[in-house]
């Protein structure tokens, strides 16, 4: 099976804290993306958000557009108003040739919560998930209409964070709502991320590599840090550079025929965590480990 390496932006710049790379132009950022050796890059803060104005750009570096973070509502809207709601950034993706779209569900309080301690998240009770299903099933099977289909991030702070919370979301959902994997959030929360991709490899449409830090995230857990004190402070560095064993992960994806991006995003500050250093280490280490585990890594 084949796959393409790309990367997330917030290697340069952080959308939710500006400090953090906000004055990092565009222009650097996919220059070091396309040195670094990468294939595409997923939407940030400072891309235009119109096709016309996009498309010359990303053809000029090289780059595809590989999908973009939506901050989602769905537990809180009905269906119809959440897809009225994404349909100018579902129609962005898919005029760049996206298949996906990162979708977060940021209900309940997910933003305001980034500085707040770890243990102080939105969650829905065993009661409220067949409902919550239910919409996310028939939210999923819009977008799958309008075609560009939903990869489901499960995300520190969010309603869907925990290994257990995801495994109930794969339980109540169909194929429509496909699982964007991510190494470091399962870590964080304090799960496996082995064997989360094992439970869940066939509803797999996305992968985020991140690496946790052992020590930082023992600490964070230990202190009930906030998401974004945490960032600062290092608990992620780019796949190789941390505490997760990759090679199984991706041996577990290649041999279930996953074919799509491994997208490497690891949220560091920038002035601590060089960005073209840690990009172009963050591309040779996932490259690598993509091969050993039976990849062919395509451009």
């Amino acid at each position: 099976m084949s796959v393409r390496i790309g990367i997330n932006p917030i290697t340069w710049s952080n959308d939710d804290v500006p400090e953090l790379g906000g004055d990092t132009p565009l222009e650097t950022c996919l220059a070091e993306t396309k040195q670094a050796g990468y294939a595409g890059t997923e939407l940030g803060g400072k891309f235009p958000r119109q096709s016309s104005v996009l498309k010359p750009i990303m053809a000029q570096y090289g780059l595809d557009i590989i999908s973009g973070w939506y901050d989602g509502r769905c537990a809180e809207k009905d269906v119809d108003a959440e897809m009225e709601a994404i349909t100018p950034h579902l129609q962005l993706l898919k005029d760049m040739g996206s298949k996906y779209v990162v979708y977060a569900d940021t209900s309940l309080g997910r933003l305001g919560a980034v500085w707040d301690p770890i243990s102080k998240r939105p969650s829905l009770s065993d009661a409220e998930w067949p409902a919550y299903a239910k919409k996310l099933n028939a939210l999923a099977e819009k977008m799958a209409d309008f075609g560009v289909r939903m990869a489901f991030h499960h995300h520190m702070g969010t309603i869907v964070e925990t290994d257990a919370e995801v495994d109930m979301m794969m339980k109540l959902t169909g194929p429509a709502v496909g699982l964007l994997y991510d190494t470091g959030h399962s870590s964080f929360s304090g799960g496996d991320p082995l064997a989360l991709v094992k439970r869940h490899v066939k509803r797999v449409v996305h992968v985020h590599c991140k690496d946790p830090r052992k020590e930082m995230l023992e600490k964070a857990r230990r202190e009930d840090m906030s998401f974004m004190q945490a960032v600062l402070d290092g608990i992620f560095t780019v796949p190789g550079d941390g505490s997760i064993n990759y090679v199984p992960i991706l041996k577990t994806l290649a041999d279930n025929g996953y074919s799509g991006w491994l997208v490497v995003e690891a949220e560091q500050d920038p002035k601590k965590a060089h960005p073209l250093t840690y990009a172009t280490m963050g591309f040779k280490n996932l490259s690598r480990m993509a091969r050993e585990a039976g990849f062919e890594v395509t451009a």
